[in-house]
């Protein structure tokens, strides 16, 4: 690995999850790293449009050139793609916001983001980072990855974002077998109060899960019986009908070993 590459993708995260604004001293500090060479990598991204500085306060904060970047990722991001039609049709059907989001680390990445048809102002969640163990996309796609995968981010430290969040990894791994028997996952006020999630598994060519795809909304609309089943009995019937759309074998995933 280019170690000034590595610290200069590391102060791009801090200032995403530390900021807005951080001077070198800060960065330097979190980084490890002497105040000198920090300021260097500053400058070199200023220079490319990845950060900017306040001329107030002189701190940094990240840049426009991000937005273009992060744009092109979406553009060619085939579960985005392939999803847009799925995700409409799902929002329609279950009268519910639609979110579609892939794994990165241990977060979820929303990558679409359908609107309720009905409802009042909704907020565009595209770009939102969660907590896999937190909502109910997270949870369908780490359950459908290979063990190895799996047991590595059920052994690391469980996310806490409501009273309701789930820290007990036993109770976790349990879930995930349910997901694989059942074929969808629920959100339960995890990681927003009164909010709750129900995700399905997508699948590629390949039948490996390459993301999710699941309505959130209020819990009560949701999670009360009989809306629940309905609502999962569609959520699984769109993942499936995106899954085939990328190639995914009519048989189901590949093995991953749970």
């Amino acid at each position: 690995m280019v170690q000034a590459v590595q610290r200069a993708v590391q102060i791009l995260r801090e200032l995403a999850s530390t900021g807005p604004r951080l001077g070198v001293t800060e960065l330097a500090d979190r980084l490890g790293v002497a105040k000198p060479t920090v300021h260097a990598l500053l400058r070199t991204l200023e220079a490319e449009g990845l950060v900017v500085q306040d001329r107030d306060s002189s701190k940094y904060q990240l840049g426009p050139d991000l937005v273009q970047l992060g744009n092109a990722y979406l553009d060619t991001q085939e579960l985005r793609t392939r999803s847009l039609t799925w995700a409409d049709q799902l929002a329609s059907r279950a009268n519910e916001a639609v979110w579609v989001a892939v794994l990165t680390g241990d977060h979820i990445l929303v990558v679409h983001h359908a609107f309720r048809p009905e409802g009042a102002v909704q907020i565009l969640e595209v770009g939102a980072s969660i907590p896999w163990s937190t909502c109910a996309l997270g949870k369908a796609i780490v359950a459908c990855i290979p063990t190895s995968e799996r047991e590595r981010l059920l052994a690391g430290e469980p996310a806490v974002l409501t009273g309701a969040s789930i820290t007990d990894p036993q109770e976790l791994a349990g879930q995930l077998k349910e997901i694989l028997r059942t074929g969808y996952a629920v959100e339960d006020q995890e990681s927003a109060i009164g909010d709750a999630g129900i995700a399905s598994p997508v699948f590629d060519r390949s039948g490996e899960v390459v993301g999710a795809i699941g309505i959130v909304g209020p819990v009560e609309r949701l999670l009360a019986e009989p809306a629940r089943q309905e609502l999962a009995v569609v959520v699984r019937e769109t993942a499936r009908n995106l899954s085939r759309d990328l190639g995914a074998p009519r048989g189901g995933a590949r093995a991953t070993g749970a």
